[in-house]
């Protein structure tokens, strides 16, 4: 059996989650369900990342322990990917036993195999990045170029990872697997990081304690991101069993990386070079996003301009921001987050098109097929153009792409209304005309809700439900083929209040 291995990466407890941690969070959650609908075994992992600076200060402001600071926040985490119906396998946090075994153990072996040295380190450094700048990389000669913050000099004793060792065997991965890194101007990037040559980097701190023991020299803890990037082998067990059955060997190296653009170095440069050093295999796959932007922004505590899942979840319901989320921008591309936009698509695909088509469809199922639903024809203008679209949902999920499957299943609906549009089987007698009208417009339904389940778990269930058929999409069970003709007919279809009702601006 296939398996898929998904992560996000960890985020920062400096503050509440955001709809932008929302974004990649959902879209990693859409690609685990679509996995695990064609039968892959799958194994998705989200958390927090709770050591470091940033962190130490945001306690201290609030007069509290960086452990009670953390214990605090990391539950609002847990708490908004529940109400987004988010079906992470694990939720990681860098402050249990199992994470400071894993990053010890890990580093450790790096240590030992001669990669990491003691030297002095003097920079300029983001504290909110957590992150050493070179000076032409700035804004304005001394600002953060992602967070707009003017940067501190630090300087202490340090070990640190040699990276520049790696420089030609990372040029030589990326060589061969030219795949690993998408899209491919984020792949470039990387690339082009790398051959412009690579120093050393500092990955321990005496100026912090809030952070994970340094093995064999306790007056240091880890730089938080070499703390961090450990988490996706502390899930599956590095160096031990893990948690749900998972193992090591069993997941790795084929994870598939979920990361935001601001993160690349780390994800793209560090980590490949740090499994190198380790003597695991780099990553298999690392799918870079975009940002979503609040008035041309990234969004952060510091500009005030953070929108929170509830606040979207309450206004517009789960399965209206996740189709949002997932629709509007393409991961690889920056998209910019706003109301009218959310009503806009809301009221377009959602009340207009999909909304309309269920209620059409189970209203003129009542009237003129005393609610019993017709089996979908074996011919006809729908079953000649909706199993191409399917395969193009197919084809857009398989790439890790959400936006494509969701747009191709968009077509079918569009099809199918038109179809019904064309035939006006309200207008007609009962007969075989109006069969077949109602029964290809319900086996289009029985499709989409397969096809947009990952992304409207609780939509594509009462769609499923509606139309008379048992479970839920995606369980697997009767009708659940992705080939025309598995609506078999000869159950109730049930018209219910609108899924969608349409919204004012």
């Amino acid at each position: 059996m296939p398996r898929f291995y998904v992560t996000t990466p960890i985020y920062y407890v400096n503050d509440a989650p955001h709809v932008g941690h929302a974004y990649c969070t959902v879209n990693a959650d859409a690609l685990a369900r679509w996995h695990r609908a064609v039968g892959d075994e799958v194994f998705f992992l989200t958390g927090t990342d709770e050591h470091g600076q940033k962190v130490a200060r945001a306690a201290e402001e609030h007069g509290v322990t960086a452990q009670e600071w953390t214990d605090r926040l990391a539950p609002r985490f847990a708490e908004a990917w529940a109400e987004l119906e988010i079906s992470n396998d694990d939720f990681i946090r860098t402050t249990e036993p199992r994470h400071r075994q894993a990053v010890q153990r890990f580093l450790g072996t790096i240590y030992d195999n001669g990669w990491i040295v003691k030297d002095t380190y003097a920079g300029l450094y983001c504290v909110d990045c957590e992150q050493y700048y070179a000076a032409d990389e700035l804004v304005d000669g001394n600002r953060c170029p992602v967070h707009g913050r003017v940067v501190e000099t630090l300087e202490e004793e340090n070990y640190f990872f040699r990276l520049s060792a790696f420089q030609d065997r990372l040029v030589e991965w990326y060589e061969a697997h030219p795949d690993a890194v998408v899209p491919e101007s984020k792949r470039n990037e990387a690339l082009s990081f790398i051959k412009g040559g690579l120093q050393d980097i500092s990955i321990t701190r005496t100026s912090i304690d809030w952070g994970v023991p340094v093995p064999w020299d306790d007056r240091h803890v880890f730089y938080v991101w070499y703390d961090a990037l450990v988490n996706y082998l502390t899930a599956i067990g590095y160096g031990e069993e893990g948690p749900h059955g998972a193992t090591f060997e069993r997941w790795w190296p084929a994870v598939h990386h979920l990361i935001g653009k601001e993160i690349i170095r780390f994800h793209c440069v560090w980590w490949p070079a740090m499994c190198m050093a380790a003597g695991i295999d780099p990553p298999a796959a690392i799918q870079v996003h975009g940002w979503l932007l609040v008035g041309g922004e990234k969004m952060s505590k510091s500009k005030l301009n953070q929108i929170t899942p509830g606040e979207l979840i309450a206004d517009f319901g789960v399965d209206a921001v996740r189709y949002h989320l997932l629709r509007d921008t393409p991961l690889g591309s920056d998209g910019e987050l706003s109301v009218e936009g959310i009503v806009a698509r809301y009221n377009a695909d959602l009340a207009n098109n999909l909304g309309n088509l269920v209620a059409r469809v189970a209203t003129v199922v009542g009237s003129k097929c005393a609610g019993v639903g017709p089996a979908a024809p074996a011919s006809g203008r729908l079953a000649r153009a909706v199993p191409g679209l399917v395969d193009e949902a197919v084809a857009g999920w398989a790439r890790g792409l959400p936006h494509l499957g969701l747009e191709a299943a968009w077509k079918v609906i569009r099809e199918a209304n038109a179809e019904l549009e064309r035939v006006e089987p309200w207008k007609a007698d009962p007969g075989p005309v109006v069969d077949d009208a109602l029964g290809g417009a319900l086996e289009a339904l029985r499709l989409v809700a397969l096809l947009v389940s990952p992304a409207m778990p609780g939509t594509a269930a009462e769609i499923w439900r509606r139309i008379g058929l048992p479970g839920v999409p995606g369980d697997g069970g009767p009708g659940h083929e992705l080939a025309w003709g598995g609506y078999r007919g000869g159950v109730g279809v049930e018209k219910g209040p609108a899924l969608f009702p349409r919204r004012r601006g």
